[in-house]
This record gives C-alpha cells, structure tokens and sequence, in this order.
C-alpha cells in the first residue's frame, strides 16, 4: 500500500526529472539566440559589403538584399580599432540599426558643412567606440568612394534627447553615436558620443 509520503517523492522526483530535461533546452535556445544576432550581423555585412563595392562600381544605389528598405551609403572606420571597415546604410528605423550602423536622416554628407550623424548598437557595430581615444581618425567612405578623415576630439555620454548635437555648423563634423554603457544588458537612457572634426 502507498503512503502519502511514497506519493510525494514519486511526483516530487518526476518533477526533478522534468527541470533537469527543461532547463538544458532554455539554456540551449538562449545561447542559439544570442550567436543567432551575432551571425547575422557578420552575414549582413558580407552582404553589404558586396552592395557597398556595386554602389561605388555602378554610381547607382544598390540594396544588399531585394526587400530591404534601405541601402548602403557610407563605410565607416577607426583604423586601429573594430574589425576594419563597417558598412553604414540610409536611415535608422529598427531593420537598419539591426544590420549596420544607420546615417540619420536631414543629417550632413560625410564632407559636407555641419554634422554627419551615424548611429549603431553597442553590441555589434559601435562596440568598438569604447576603445575610441581623443585623436583618433574616424575615415567615412561616401558614395563616390572619397575619403573623409575626421579626428576625434570629444568622447562624452548624455541623455538621449539631450545629446547636444549641434548639427546646422559651419564646421564639417562626425558624430557617432550608441548606447551606453557598453557592458548593459537591457536599453537605457544614455548615449555615448563620438565626435570629430574633418581634417581631410
């Protein structure tokens, strides 16, 4: 005959075994997810980067896949830091910012009068920025494949909606921009800033 406490060890050790099945497979899934993100930030850039070079071989606008909803416009380097070139696209609605770092609409052409806004996550495209030091060239590609070398000379954090970005300058200026701090694991209200000055 069963007592109560044979009924409780049997249910208590069938939901032992049911945790012990359960959790390997959320760890699995929560680590697929995480390389997921990553995988597919490498593998658009390869793509860009391909949409990039038929950009600047063409002259003609081209999309790195057909049903984007934006296109490369700019590449994006700190020699010296990151993983080389990063290839930046038009605008930064969600889909753009999940693949490379977005230019901000009504902002300047890399070369123009006033500033050229980029922005990017922090944990793909900008990680990079936490390594930026006052001084550093900050080299943007335009469309027509010229060059411009801006040089870093100021690194601060703000609010989001008090970034302090002055964009109607006489000057010609680069500003990127992402999240902060870099090691945060859920988004918050502060931006970290990267800002230089065209010297070439």
């Amino acid at each position: 005959m069963f007592s109560l406490k044979t009924i409780e060890n049997k249910y208590a050790g069938g939901a032992l075994k049911l945790l012990l099945i359960i959790l390997p497979i959320i760890g699995t899934l929560l680590i697929g997810q995480g390389l997921y993100i990553k995988a597919k930030a490498s593998l658009a850039q390869v793509l860009l980067e391909n949409a990039w070079q038929e950009t600047i071989d063409t002259g003609q606008t081209t999309k790195a896949w057909s049903w984007a909803d934006t296109f490369p416009v700019a590449a994006i380097e700190i020699p010296g830091r990151g993983d080389g070139r990063i290839i930046a696209l038009d605008g930064s609605s969600g889909e753009a910012l999940a693949f490379a770092p977005g230019h901000l609409h009504n902002t300047a052409e890399p070369g123009q009068i006033g500033t050229a806004i980029y922005a990017a996550h922090r944990d793909t495209h900008f990680a990079f920025l936490k390594d930026a030091i006052k001084g550093d060239a900050v080299e943007i590609t335009d469309r027509k494949g010229t060059i411009h070398r801006y040089q870093v000379d100021n690194l601060r954090i703000a609010p989001w909606d008090q970034s302090g970005i002055i964009t109607n300058l006489n000057d010609k200026r680069v500003a990127l921009v992402t999240c902060w701090p870099f090691e945060a694991k859920t988004p918050g209200p502060l931006r970290y800033i990267v800002e230089g000055i065209l010297i070439e």
